[in-house]
Formats: C-alpha cells, structure tokens, sequence
C-alpha cells in the first residue's frame, strides 16, 4: 500500500511539472503572438492553474467564437485575482456574451479590476454608475471611477469626465475643465472629444469664441466620421459661416452624417429640396 502510494505521488509530481513547462510555454508562445502554437502547448498542459495561461487560453477561445469555453477560463484566471479576466468577463456578462447577461455580476467584476487600478474596467463602471445599469444610479460614484481612469489616460475616460463637468454631474459644472479634459482626449484623437471643442470655441464656452479654431476641429472630426462634427461643418459651409458658402459640400456632409442616424441632419437635407 505504502509503494503505490509512493508511486502514485511521484506521477502526480512529474505531471505537475510537465503541465508547469507547458503552461510557460505557452505563455511565450502566446507573448509572441504564436497563438496557434500557444493554444497546442495549453492542450498538452491538460489541467491549467497559472492564471496567465487561463486567461490567455480564455482569449484564445474568444478568438475562436467559443465564447462559453472563454468565459469557462476567464472566470478561473478571475477568481485568482487577475484583473484583465476580471474585466473581460464583466465584458461578457455586460453584453451577454457566452453567459448569461446580468449587469450586476458585470458591475461587480468590474470594480474588481478597478480596485486593481484597471483603466478601462473603472471606466466601465463609471458608465454603470452614470446610467445605473447593475448599480444604484449614481452621478457623483460614477465622477469618482471616471476620473480614475482618466487620470490614467484613458481617452473615453478623459472625454466623459469633460461632459461630466460641462453638464455638472457629480461635480461643480466648469465649461473650463471640461475644455482641459477634452483636449487631453483629443491630442489622442477621440473624435468626439475634438467634435465637442468645436462647439466649445464655436459658442465660446470655457475658452475665447473662436470660430476659426472651431471649424478645425470640426473638420479633424468630421474626417473620422464623427457625425456630430460633419453635421456642423456641413451648416457653417451652407451659411457661409467662416468659409466660403458651398451648398454642395453641406449637402455632402449631411448626407454623411445623416447615414450615421443623425436625424438633425436629416431633417436639413429635407429643408434643402
């Protein structure tokens, strides 16, 4: 009994080892972006614990549209602590992707990561917060976790804490501040964030009226497809407003926008015939 027993453990031991050396190699081969040879070296690990194989696997069946065997192994990486699984699977129960959807699990992951100095699941959770989809609906929590993540350098984060101050929600309202986020989030050409400096300067709100500075945004913008911008660009060239008065070209730029769902923009397309 005692022999086998012996046995027994030194087979289990050699195993362990073997899975430990796969699992490292896949994770280089993963490193490298060999993921057809990262995902082989998993399948010869057989039973997987380095949370940096788990979640690597977890994309690996994510790649493949195997969302349920994704989910499987980014819970597993999560449940160790790993931030990025933390936030992959709040992903996948926000959009109900190989689980099933519940705001609150997502939430709740989501602040894990966060907690963890994760940038995009505290800007995740500030949007919850914001809109309370998994939370209680929170103005001034959903200021806190934006910023955070702000703070990191997140451009979505830096664009929606400029909203957040030029529509005073969870913060003293400052046109001002709004401005300084915005141009943080557009020097990383966050179109939309370019699309609202361009009405800041166009209106003159949180920095001089400055229609020339508005249209260049707005043009930047449009270039990227943002909606919005084309919109604008499209009524200061059929008023002639800072260009030269060009109905072919705001008819052009409409038509953009209002393919986008842009019904304002529609709506000047119909007033043109």
């Amino acid at each position: 009994m005692k022999k086998t027993f012996l046995l027994f453990a030194a087979a289990v031991v050699l195993a362990g080892c073997a899975s430990t050396r796969y699992e490292k190699l896949g994770n280089e081969a993963f490193a490298n972006d060999e993921y057809e040879k990262a995902f082989s070296y998993y399948q010869k690990a057989g039973k997987i614990t380095d949370p940096d194989a788990l979640f690597n696997l977890g994309n690996l069946y994510h790649a493949r549209e195997n969302y349920e065997k994704a989910a499987e192994f980014y819970e597993k990486a999560a449940a160790q602590g790993d931030s990025y699984a933390q936030y992959n699977l709040g992903v996948m129960y926000e959009e109900g992707t190989g689980v099933e959807q519940n705001h609150s699990t997502a939430a709740e992951l989501f602040e894990k990561a966060a907690l963890q100095e994760h940038a995009r699941a505290q800007y995740n959770l500030g949007v919850m917060y914001h809109f309370g989809r998994g939370v209680e609906q929170s103005y001034e929590k959903a200021f806190e976790w934006t910023k955070k993540s702000a703070m990191q350098g997140f451009s979505s984060a830096q664009y929606n804490l400029g909203n957040m101050y030029q529509n005073g929600e969870g913060v003293e309202q400052s046109y001002e501040t709004a401005v300084e986020w915005y141009e943080k989030a557009a020097a990383q050409d966050h179109a939309a964030a370019k699309n609202n400096l361009g009405v800041a300067y166009y209106f003159g709100r949180g920095v001089p009226q400055n229609s020339k500075k508005a249209k260049e945004y707005w043009e930047e913008a449009a270039a990227q497809g943002n909606s919005y911008a084309q919109e604008s660009l499209g009524i200061l060239y059929y008023l002639g407003d800072g260009v030269e008065q060009n109905h072919a070209k705001a008819k052009e730029l409409w038509e953009k926008s209002a393919a986008q769902g842009n019904s304002d923009a529609q709506d000047h397309l119909e007033k043109l015939f």
